[in-house]
């Protein structure tokens, strides 16, 4: 039953493709193109989410191993595909230069002041956000084949079906055989449309799901990692100086400004 089916859609779609107006035609060929974009960016961006999954899955494992912010770059560990890595990378770059360029001495060892580490910061946030707009460049594609892709499709039927009985007024013919060439030609770019739309959405939604996790997962790591630097390097003894006067003061009963 099954192999008498897919002959007789064969036939059916050369029969109609070959019966199609110009215009059906040049819609049916945009469609393709459109798809051809779909399936590369699936295909590609299946890919990169894979590698970015695995790759952070055994970055997050190393870097959860270590008690120094900068030990994995001074072992010079690479993983490549890992958004999180690439922005562990940028941060412990401008750590590194602020702690040459303008350190603080703190018992011997090196620190840097507030200052720097609100610059580390920044650093950390521009890394986050250009590799959220890696791992969501090309989406806009496949969003438009969702859109897109069943409108372009309604719009060459439509027009199909327009010049099917323009031609049938101007001949004064209205038999089925004069019509069904016309029609089905029409129906192929509907059909078309849709099967260009229905992959792209099953994986626009999966990506986009997979991209959210990727990206708040992302968000995590930047703050705990701002975090441990900040305990680590950040020379933080203006404050804690600041908090202990506050105290002492409160312990007095005396009134305690705003630090």
């Amino acid at each position: 039953m099954i192999t008498t089916i897919h002959p007789m859609l064969a036939n059916a779609a050369v029969y109609a493709i070959e019966n199609a107006t110009t215009e059906g035609k040049i819609t049916v060929l945009v469609l393709l193109v459109l798809s051809l974009f779909s399936w590369t960016i699936i295909i590609t961006k299946f890919r990169q989410l894979s590698i970015a999954r695995r790759a952070t899955k055994k970055f997050m494992a190393t870097y959860s191993s270590t008690r120094d912010p900068l030990d994995i770059k001074k072992r010079g560990e690479e993983f490549d595909g890992a958004p999180a890595y690439s922005l562990y990378e940028r941060g412990a770059e401008e750590l590194a230069y602020q702690l040459e360029k303008n350190p603080v001495t703190v018992k011997g060892d090196r620190r840097i002041s507030p200052s720097s580490f609100e610059a580390v910061k920044v650093v950390l946030e521009e890394a986050a956000a250009a590799q959220a707009m890696s791992l969501e460049k090309g989406m806009i594609v496949l969003s438009t084949a969702v859109a897109g892709g069943p409108f372009i499709g309604l719009l060459g039927t439509v027009w199909g079906v327009m010049s099917t009985f323009a031609g049938i007024a101007a001949s004064n013919s209205a038999s089925l055989t004069a019509m069904a060439p016309g029609v089905a030609a029409a129906l192929v770019a509907t059909v078309t449309g849709l099967l260009v739309a229905i992959p792209a959405m099953f994986g626009y939604n999966f990506m986009v799901t997979t991209i959210r996790h990727i990206t708040q997962e992302l968000d995590g790591f930047a703050t705990r990692y701002a975090n441990q630097i900040e305990h680590a390097y950040v020379d933080n003894r203006d404050i804690e100086d600041k908090i202990a006067w506050a105290l002492t003061r409160v312990e007095m009963g005396e009134n305690t400004p705003a630090i």
